[in-house]
This record gives C-alpha cells, structure tokens and sequence, in this order.
C-alpha cells in the first residue's frame, strides 16, 4: 500500500510506501548498502507481523530514478523498556497505574534490530535532507511527536551534522561488537586472550568435555524445531528483559525463506534436547550473529555460552569467514573475548519546541553508561583516546 501524498524539496519527488514490495530488489539493491539487513531481510520483517512496529520506507526520486531509500518504522516506545534492576521495578509500577506515562509515539529511521543504513545514490546531502524533510512530514501525519535516526556509525557524520541545528541530539547508543578473524584457529585465537581469560575459557570448556553435547547446522527449521528454538529465544527475553524488540516466530520461519543463502542456524542438543541456539545471517566474508538462547540450567553447568562461541568461530575459521559480529547487550563476556566496542548514534528530535528541554532531561538519565559499568569504562578510555 502506498501513501499517495508527495512531497516535493529542492528538484526531488519523496513517496513513502507501507511494503517494500512496492519496489522492485534491483531499486533497492542498486543504492541501499551491502549490508545483511538487505531488501529480502526487510521483506521478511514486514511479513512477520511484529506488535510493537509500524513499517514504512521513504523512497526519493530525481524525475524517475530512485536516488535515496530509508527503511522506517513507528513505534510507542516505553521508559519501562529502557531500564533494568530496581528501576524497571519502579518504572513497572508506574505504567500499571499510568498506562500511557512513560509512552510516546516515536518515528524511526533504521530498523529494530541492528544498524541503521540509509541508501543514496549521487547529490548526497541534498537527497538526505529529502529523507529528513519527508520523515517531518509522515510523523505529522501519524501523530508521532518524536523523530529518531537509530544506531547510524560514524561514517553519516556529514549527513547528520546539520540536524543539531535543527533541535535533534546526538546520543550515544548501545555499541555494536565485531571481531576480525585474523587465525588459523581456535588455538591462535585464545593467543590475544589475557592468561586469566585464556585459563577460565579452558576451564570451563573442560567442565562440559565429559557430557556429549550435539552440536549441528540448518538453514531451515521443521515445525518441532523451530518451536524448540522459539521457546529459547523467550526464555532469553524474559531473563535479559528485551521488551522492546520481541521477535515472533514468523521471523525465523520466514527468514529461510527469503534468505536462504544468508540463513543459519547453530544448534546444540543434550541428550535429545535442544538447549541452545544461535541465528546469524552469513553475507560474503562476515557473519552477523543476531539472536542466541539457552536452556538456562544446562547454560549455567556446561558453560554453553562458550560452547557455542567456540563452535560458532571453528565454523568460521573453516569457511574464511573474515568478520563476526554480534550485536548489543551482554558486553563483559564481548569485551573479555577481545570484541570491539563499535560506536553507533542516536539522533532524536522532539517535533514541538516545548518538548526538548524534557527530551533533554530524559536523555541525560539514560544514557547507557548509568546503567552499565562495562560501557562506562569503554566511554571513558574511548575520550581519552580521542
């Protein structure tokens, strides 16, 4: 479905479309970046009927050639999502008696899950501010009175540098991990560990040698397993508290579907039952391992967060795979692997001037360094490195 309404800025004409089926892959292809999160990823999103997200996609066009697409979504996001501990505690307490509180509709560019990318092909800044002026203009009419570009990397900067004159703030946000696969095995690897690192690894994968723990792939996934595999994935949002990105289970039926090539799936049994999972998406030589979980009890006894990382790296290294990343949360056990802290942003804008202050208030309280001593030590050396 399309959303009739043009919008025209300097010699462009901006659509915005509810389904990216609305173009054709090779539109989207031929300017969006190379990335795993590609036209099928986002297809496969809009299929899988999510609760939280509203999708749409800006598409900019100079006469009839698309020279700019922006993946978009509208979500109520929650204060409650954003907290963890004793606040998410109090800020429970206060939804339950004040539902809509602590709500507010918000405009997004990117996606949900993982890196925000934008597609522009030529006039850049001026196809840019297209997407920005477009973006306005949508959140207007759904009655969103926040706009966001989420999790964008450095190399946007000259894109977004212009916006913090236009009332948006530029906030850190959860930084992605990646680590380059510079071994010829898992033994080399171990090599950059520090020794106590290094001897607790082997530890505590000494500690699960004497049980067998089933260890296979799949691209695709029969009824049983992907139920199996789903029941995991919940019992790791509810310990990890990800309220605000719960994936149905559509998304990992139909992601083999219309990813075949880029989809796998890591699977490990004990005794007949499956206690952990990992989903990636392989693109070329990277591998981006987006969605794991466990069978808690097992997880705690055998170690098999570094059962499945092991694994997972020997895959790697036998295929040449040059780049793993993983993405946000969970940064003590990153961060002793030896994966880098990868910088991303935040660029939010409170449409109604009265707003900012308040935005700016709410910002400074969360930002991830109040809440995570691992991020606060990583913000700390990244300034004194800059």
């Amino acid at each position: 479905m399309k959303i009739a309404k043009r919008f025209t800025g300097h010699r462009f004409r901006t659509q915005v479309i509810r389904k990216i089926e609305g173009i054709s892959p090779e539109d989207w292809g031929r300017i969006f970046p190379k990335v795993p999160e590609n036209y099928f990823f986002l297809k496969t999103l809009d299929e899988s009927h999510f609760k939280q997200f509203s999708f749409y996609y800006i598409l900019v066009y100079e006469r009839k050639q698309l020279v700019g697409c922006a993946p978009c979504f509208m979500v109520n996001y929650s204060l409650d999502t954003s907290v963890s501990g004793p606040l998410r505690r109090i800020t429970n307490a206060i939804t339950k008696k004040f539902p809509n509180l602590l709500s507010i509709k918000a405009l997004v560019c990117g996606i949900p899950m993982g890196q925000g990318q934008i597609g522009i092909d030529g006039f850049s800044s001026a196809v840019f501010e297209a997407i920005e002026k477009r973006m306005e203009s949508l959140a207007r009419k759904i009655g969103a009175p926040i706009v966001a570009f989420k999790d964008f990397d450095r190399s946007y900067d000259k894109f977004f540098t212009p916006l913090r004159q236009k009332g948006f703030f530029k906030i850190d946000s959860l930084p992605m991990t990646r680590m380059p696969l510079e071994f010829s095995d898992f033994e080399e690897y171990l090599k950059i560990l520090s020794p106590s690192t290094r001897y607790d690894f082997r530890r505590k994968l000494r500690r699960s040698a004497h049980v067998k723990i089933e260890f296979n792939t799949a691209k695709i996934l029969d009824g049983p397993t992907l139920d199996e595999v789903y029941g995991l994935y919940l019992q790791a949002v509810d310990i990890h508290d990800m309220n605000f990105e719960i994936v149905p289970k559509e998304f990992f039926r139909l992601i083999s579907i219309n990813m075949p090539k880029e989809t796998q799936f890591f699977l490990w049994r004990l005794n007949g039952k499956l206690v952990a999972f990992s989903f990636c998406l392989v693109c070329g030589d990277l591998i981006l391992d987006y969605y794991l979980g466990f069978d808690y009890l097992p997880n705690q006894e055998y170690h098999l967060y570094f059962i499945k990382f092991k694994d997972v790296m020997e895959w790697c290294l036998a295929r040449g795979i040059k780049t793993y990343e993983m993405g946000a949360t969970g940064y003590e056990p990153k961060r002793r692997l030896k994966f880098q802290f990868v910088p991303v942003y935040l660029y939010v804008k409170a449409r109604h001037k009265i707003m900012r202050p308040f935005l700016r208030i709410l910002i400074n309280f969360l930002k991830f360094e109040n809440f995570d001593p691992v991020l606060k030590q990583w913000k700390k050396s990244l300034k004194s490195t800059n």
